[in-house]
């Protein structure tokens, strides 16, 4: 199993930025009657959703001004940020890597480690422990993990499964090398068998774009899409999630002798409120230590739990030591599980362009 435990980097601050725009559930075309749309509310805890809509900004602006508020707030220096690391399943361009356009942006060295990784649901973990693993040598001392993704421009509007759920939004993490720190311990998981389950089928090089997938085409009942626009097995994401999640969870406690009931929060990736129900209650946390922030801004694929931390959980991170296991999962199929602390975190308030 892929356990790892990495030692002297500390988390110092988190920040996000989402789009001005809001779409409100409640005003849903595709979902259905006022009962339909009551019962998805109550099921998903989804009301209100920030996206990007016709306003061209890409999930990079976002995490600009999400880093931008970050490094301010923490009072570093451009020329001693060493690492960038940018996790994105909607990038600028197909090429380069717009991790390399953000290091021009953000005014960052042209000495920066610059790298980009294509990850969904548990992202943000996969960034954590990339940047992490970076920086423990203490030869680079701070690095930034910006994770935004723009996921509502993969949706079709008229996908009544996938279209009300999803929101947009770019966050940034600070990290720094701190000799003797205890670091962040992680358990991470793939199953590539499962890619079928969510997945853009054209535009890629196994199937190129062509005029067919431009072609919307009903699927079933409520579903229009083309092949330009992500599928999503609901039900095969669901037995995946309530399955993979709580065992990964369990497997990194018990490697590291983890007290659960030690915790202060455990964060889950924001898919829907039926099925964290489920983690939670496999787990065996109480519902207090598990914050959402699903009403709000729905899931925001990769970007979901940095965005919970500063959306709900500001306030008590800036002045307080904190405790957290954090799992993410989803798209691959990937999971990953992350447990670490805080000190008085650097969090500015969200950001809205």
């Amino acid at each position: 199993m892929a356990f790892q435990e990495i030692k002297n980097v500390e988390i110092k601050g988190i920040s996000a930025c989402v789009p001005q725009h809001v779409e409100d559930n409640r005003n849903s075309k595709i979902i259905g009657s006022n009962e339909d749309i009551e019962k998805f509310i109550e099921s998903t805890a989804i009301l209100k959703r920030h996206t990007v809509s016709d306003s061209g900004l890409c999930s990079s602006d976002l995490c600009v001004k999400a880093a931008q508020d970050l490094i301010k707030e923490l009072g570093w220096s451009l020329d001693e940020i060493d690492v960038l690391v940018f996790v994105t399943q909607t990038p600028d361009y197909q090429l380069p890597a717009t991790s390399s356009i953000l290091q021009d942006r953000l005014g960052l060295s042209n000495e920066c480690f610059s790298i980009q990784i294509s990850l969904g649901c548990s992202g943000w973990v996969y960034g954590l422990s990339t940047l992490s693993a970076l920086l423990s040598t203490g030869s680079m001392k701070k690095g930034l993990l910006l994770v935004g993704d723009t996921v509502t421009m993969t949706k079709s509007p008229l996908d009544k499964s996938t279209y009300p759920l999803f929101g947009d939004a770019g966050t940034a993490t600070a990290i720094e090398y701190k000799e003797g720190a205890d670091g962040i311990k992680f358990h991470t998981g793939t199953d590539g068998s499962g890619y079928k389950s969510i997945i853009i089928e054209d535009g890629g090089y196994r199937n190129p774009f062509s005029h067919d997938s431009l072609e919307v085409k009903k699927r079933e009942s409520g579903i229009f899409r083309n092949n330009l626009q992500s599928h999503l097995n609901g039900t095969d994401v669901f037995v995946f999630g309530i399955t993979k999640a709580p065992k990964s969870i369990k497997a990194l406690v018990e490697k590291y002798n983890i007290s659960i009931e030690s915790i202060d929060y455990l964060l889950l990736h924001q898919a829907n409120k039926m099925m964290n129900d489920k983690i939670r209650k496999k787990v065996g946390v109480e519902e207090s230590k598990v914050p959402y922030s699903l009403s709000e801004y729905g899931n925001t694929s990769s970007c979901s739990i940095p965005l919970t931390i500063v959306s709900q959980l500001r306030e008590e991170v800036k002045e307080k030591n904190k405790k957290y296991l954090a799992c993410g999962f989803g798209v691959g199929l990937s999971w990953g599980t992350a447990y670490f602390e805080t000190e008085n975190l650097c969090c500015p308030p969200i950001s809205f362009l």
